[in-house]
């Protein structure tokens, strides 16, 4: 009868308004969660923004350095070589030039695979003995142009005092070693002078 239809009517109404309460209060949930994660991911952008920031500073301060670094070795005009554990090139002062034929591209290579204008064929071998015993090497050693460098080899030290390769310098020390031949010269005239009186 009607009144059966009408009663079965409002039965599946209520049963759809409770299904739809719920699908509300679900709604109403699922909202809710996700302000609260739009309100976690903007704190979370500021603190990203904030480390990026401070990452910024340090990178500026660090290029800041690294400019004071190179411009401190390019003028004290003194050729240094940087090697790491495995004597591979890591850095060179533009000095270096003078005694190696060092590009930029051979950062990263065996120093053992460089050409060189030095007559040092002992060179790896001593950068590994400094590296084994931490003691110091120096050498003095000429190019074929007749000129002489004072070459040293330093283990290379982290701030942690970590051993992390070797350091080379090579100065200039032709003119000292002129001026001891041109010494030894003129003690040989006076003693040839001395023994013909």
């Amino acid at each position: 009868s009607i009144r059966e239809e009408i009663q079965t009517s409002q039965e599946e109404l209520k049963s759809t308004n409770e299904e739809l309460q719920s699908m509300n209060e679900e709604l109403q949930s699922t909202n809710e969660e996700l302000t609260t994660s739009k309100e976690e991911m903007q704190s979370m952008n500021e603190e990203l923004h904030t480390v990026n920031a401070e990452l910024q500073s340090r990178l500026d301060e660090l290029s800041r350095m690294n400019n004071d670094m190179k411009n401190l070795l390019d003028s004290t005009d003194i050729a240094t070589l940087f090697l790491d554990n495995s004597l591979c090139v890591r850095r060179f002062t533009s000095e270096t030039s003078k005694v190696t034929k060092l590009i930029t591209g051979d950062v990263g290579r065996p120093i053992s695979d460089i050409a060189s204008a030095l007559l040092y064929p002992e060179l790896a071998d001593d950068a590994r003995q400094v590296l084994r015993t931490l003691i110091k090497a120096e050498r003095q050693i000429s190019i074929p142009d007749g000129d002489w460098f004072a070459a040293r080899i330093l283990p290379y030290r982290t701030l942690d005092n970590i051993i992390n390769g070797v350091v080379i310098t090579f100065m200039d020390i032709t003119v000292s070693k002129k001026l001891e031949a041109e010494l030894r010269a003129t003690e040989a005239r006076l003693r040839k002078m001395l023994d013909h009186k």
